[in-house]
């Protein structure tokens, strides 16, 4: 399993700078790397070299790919039609071909996704630094493991109590039915298997996310008052993701800017901008990356002997929250986020009793 590493922030450059130092660093430390990135000029050129869809080594130890949607989501039709075809005798999808298919909004992110499970999947690299937009585009990609769970949670509890749902799972005859009518080949082992497997990986995503050794962040920021307030409010935003963030890093070539009291308490490293193609001494001033992300605040903590969730939302108050309780889940509204917390079974079914601030934590008491 690898290190998962991106970097948030406004200033785009900035942000391609640090992951490609990161991934300098990371390799020379005898790491084997993978450096992603989007279907966009600013890599190549920084990297001084081409990418394809396909990693290729660029240094020792130190593979970079280029993620184009188009190409991801041809060839991840070929895996659909292969699932189509265990379930429908005659397959509807065999003539239709992933050159032909679209990329719908928001549905590069997802390919990027999966894309990088499938690189950690692998076990040829020990950190992938993502350089993806850095933005709420990116947190939304990497909370999609949570979103999507409780999707399937919610609608498949509907669709379990629903008259339709207890008709097919009651009735001896209905089975033999849909399988006549609707070409299904119908079998319980049939659609438990795609099923489980699809809350397996749900699983994995949400666990690896919860792991600061598995997956992190950092702020990227200048000392310009726009740049620190939009690093700020991602820092919020990505605590509702549940991603960690472990610190903060200052581009600026002056070393008494301090920023300290706008990031507390993370720490902030001040690393020089790149200049005339010199790398080192970027690549010298940058953090410990997993140091600092074991030693950053929990996004999230349930304390079921106090009876609290202790959420860590730097950069909101009170007043820009909203909760709301649906029987065994707890909805936190924040920024232009949504969490829904699903509750250990000793605090589920009690009703929220109380909400305070309290030095950037959110603790809902039950």
């Amino acid at each position: 399993m690898a290190l998962i590493l991106t970097f948030l922030g406004k200033s785009g450059i900035a942000r391609s700078k640090i992951a490609i130092a990161a991934a300098k660093l990371l390799a020379t430390q005898g790491k084997r790397v993978l450096l992603a990135g989007l279907a966009e000029p600013t890599l190549p050129i920084l990297l001084e070299t081409t990418l394809s869809p396909d990693p290729q080594e660029i240094a020792p130890n130190l593979q970079a790919v280029q993620f184009q949607a188009s190409v991801l989501l041809e060839r991840n039709w070929e895996e659909v039609k292969k699932l189509e075809a265990q379930y429908l005798r005659t397959p509807i999808f065999k003539e239709v071909y992933g050159q032909e298919l679209v990329v719908l909004p928001g549905m590069d992110n997802a390919l990027a996704l999966n894309a990088i499970r499938e690189y950690d999947a692998s076990g040829k690299y020990d950190a992938i630094i993502y350089d993806g937009t850095g933005d709420g585009s990116t947190l939304r990609m990497l909370g999609m493991p949570e979103s999507i769970s409780w999707y399937v949670r919610r609608f498949r509890q509907l669709f379990v109590n629903s008259d339709l749902g207890k008709t097919i799972s009651e009735s001896p005859l209905i089975q033999p039915l849909i399988t006549s009518f609707f070409n299904v080949n119908w079998t319980a082992d049939n659609f438990s298997q795609p099923t489980n497997q699809v809350n397996n990986f749900l699983d994995q995503g949400k666990a690896a996310l919860a792991n600061p050794e598995r997956v992190a962040a950092f702020l990227v920021t200048t000392s310009d008052p726009i740049d620190v307030a939009n690093s700020r409010y991602l820092w919020g935003t990505a605590q509702q993701v549940g991603l960690t963030i472990g610190g903060a890093i200052l581009v600026s070539d002056q070393q008494n800017t301090n920023l300290s009291a706008e990031f507390t308490p993370l720490p902030v490293s001040i690393v020089p901008d790149v200049s005339n193609g010199e790398w080192q001494p970027l690549i010298d001033a940058l953090p410990n990356f997993v140091e600092q992300a074991l030693q950053a605040p929990k996004p999230i903590d349930i304390d079921v002997h106090n009876r609290q969730v202790r959420l860590f939302l730097p950069g909101f108050d009170k007043k820009q929250v909203k909760l709301t309780q649906y029987g065994p889940e707890v909805t936190v509204e924040a920024g232009d986020h949504r969490r829904n917390i699903f509750l250990p079974p000793a605090l589920s079914g009690r009703p929220i009793t109380g909400a305070k601030f309290q030095n950037s934590y959110l603790i809902i008491s039950f």
